[in-house]
């Protein structure tokens, strides 16, 4: 099994849930696509273009975010990669990723809790749309849509992390003493 990568100052459990994001996220991508192509998981009333292409939209929209959580672990959401034209070895700034990030956790927070709310009350059950029939296309259905629960608490935690090792004083070398090791954030 590999370690996932980041920075070497990075608390593992961030460098851990900063990589399960993506891969939380994934599920409903490959659901949506499968429904997209035809495959039998779940009744769509009205198939057209438009939703075939507005679900392979969201499925990468999903994805993309998703992916921007590693940054939060990596070289690249301290840095600007070098290929960047205008910013490429700039500094990324703390205060913009540490305002994006928990704003996109508390969307997520928001729609986890919309989705929960309608599916307990049933809201938009017998709507035109798309339909989970039977009980195995609701099982693969939720074993693909659950993950997304994680998604926000997990992308709050790794912005805390984050937040704090970039803000966080460095000791200077010159101060420290002989049992406190290498020079580190606080």
């Amino acid at each position: 099994m590999t370690k996932p990568k980041g920075l070497p100052h990075v608390p593992r459990w961030a460098v851990v849930a900063a990589h399960a994001v993506p891969s939380l996220v994934l599920p409903s991508g490959i659901w949506r696509v499968a429904l997209t192509f035809g495959a039998p998981v779940a009744r769509i009333d009205d198939p057209s273009t438009g939703l075939a292409v507005y679900q392979i939209v969201l499925t990468v929209v999903a994805e993309l975010p998703a992916f921007l959580t590693l940054g939060l672990v990596r070289e690249w959401g301290e840095v600007f990669p070098h290929r960047l034209p205008f910013l490429g070895g700039r500094p990324v700034g703390v205060r913009g990723t540490t305002s994006a990030a928990p704003a996109g956790a508390g969307a997520l927070f928001a729609l986890t809790g919309w989705f929960t709310y309608a599916a307990v009350a049933g809201v938009g059950r017998g709507a035109p749309g798309t339909h989970v029939e039977g009980p195995s296309q609701e099982a693969l259905f939720a074993v693909c849509y659950l993950p997304l629960v994680a998604w926000a608490p997990l992308l709050l935690a790794v912005t805390i992390a984050y937040h704090r090792r970039r803000t966080a004083p460095r000791v200077p070398c010159a101060t420290r003493t002989a049992h406190e090791g290498p020079s580190v954030l606080v």
